[in-house]
């Protein structure tokens, strides 16, 4: 008769005890707080925290422990693993903040520091051009006035009083946007600004609208397809030709000296009635003094307030218009406007760094 078996009870594992795992636990965080940077954290972490760490080790050898016994080894194992896990994330942190502060401090770039390979940047004379002219009529009291420069065509043509018929509708002189009877072009002068300033304005009214406008221009030396004008408008009770002309006599000695004289002489435009064009004597830099055509003006034709819905009975005004480019020509003595449009640096740098 056989003599009655007794039940399996293994001899505890070492490396689970208490003590055991305590002092994986010490060394593994040791080990982390004395990693000085990523990498040695990184080693660190494979040495404590990897699959083959002692608490790791440890953990495999929780199947070989009585029923009895697991739980509380499991628990023991866990809470170790945890521990280092988290002070290993704490340390990653630190580490990774020293090394983003370091960063900044050594590779700080000084934005300020002398260069030579390249000129330094500047803005093109037109834009130069462009706020000086502003500069002086809000310095006069004037607004400053900007419109789209995809514009309709009756606000373009027919409220400036020109007429189906006249030249300036045709494809000859005008962009249109998609065909000739789209009703939509690309605006041909800086005028339309003035008739949605009277539409949108109580009066009176004290502008300058300068921008950019677009002819069908072959571009040459005196020609191109894209330019800047500037055009101001007056809208005021009690407005004559004696205020355009202070206006315009102010105007030019600011662009070209306190010399700078000024002579009128009659001409049409569909817009002003009577209407003027102007010329001015000036001391050029090359080539002395000399009479140059600037631009047209004249007293505002009642067609155009009224199409504006203003009372021509009441209110008089004066408009004016001049080329931007053409100012910037004649004041710096630049003889091709293609420079102008060309990028070319040296053309820039002869106006200095205008930033």
């Amino acid at each position: 008769m056989s003599a009655t078996n007794s039940p399996y009870d293994p001899v505890e594992v070492a490396d689970l005890s208490a003590e055991a795992v305590q002092g994986a636990v010490d060394t593994a965080l040791a080990a982390v707080a004395a990693a000085q940077d990523l990498d040695q954290l990184k080693a660190a972490r494979i040495a404590h925290a990897g699959d083959r760490s002692p608490l790791a080790l440890a953990n495999r050898e929780i199947g070989a422990l009585p029923p009895h016994a697991k739980a509380d080894a499991g628990k023991r194992v866990g809470q170790a693993r945890a521990a280092v896990r988290s002070a290993i994330e704490a340390r990653q942190h630190e580490l990774e903040a020293e090394r983003d502060a370091r960063v900044l401090v050594e590779e700080a770039v000084d934005v300020t520091l002398p260069y030579d390979r390249r000129s330094r940047g500047a803005r093109h004379p037109l834009t130069t051009m462009h706020e000086r002219i502003a500069d002086v009529f809000v310095a006069m009291g004037w607004d400053v006035a900007e419109g789209p420069e995809i514009e309709a065509e009756w606000i373009n043509f027919d409220a400036l009083n020109i007429g189906p018929d006249h030249p300036a509708r045709t494809m000859q002189d005008t962009f249109f946007v998609g065909s000739e009877t789209s009703g939509v072009v690309l605006r041909t002068h800086t005028s339309p600004v003035q008739i949605r300033t009277l539409l949108d304005r109580p009066l009176p009214v004290y502008v300058a609208c300068p921008g950019r406008v677009y002819r069908t221009d072959e571009i040459d030396a005196t020609h191109s397809p894209v330019f800047h004008q500037v055009e101001g408008l007056v809208v005021d009770e009690g407005i004559t030709v004696a205020h355009l002309k202070g206006t315009l006599d102010h105007f030019a000695r600011e662009m070209f000296g306190p010399a700078t004289k000024t002579r009128w002489r009659p001409s049409y435009f569909p817009f002003t009635e009577p209407s003027l064009e102007f010329d001015v004597w000036f001391e050029a830099a090359k080539g002395g003094p000399r009479w140059i055509e600037w631009g047209g003006c004249g007293m505002v034709n009642p067609r155009v307030l009224a199409a504006a819905g203003v009372d021509s009975e009441r209110y008089t005004g004066f408009a004016f218009g001049i080329g931007i480019d053409r100012t910037l020509m004649f004041s710096r003595d630049v003889t091709d406007m293609r420079d102008m449009f060309e990028g070319d640096v040296r053309f820039t740098a002869l106006f200095g760094a205008e930033l």
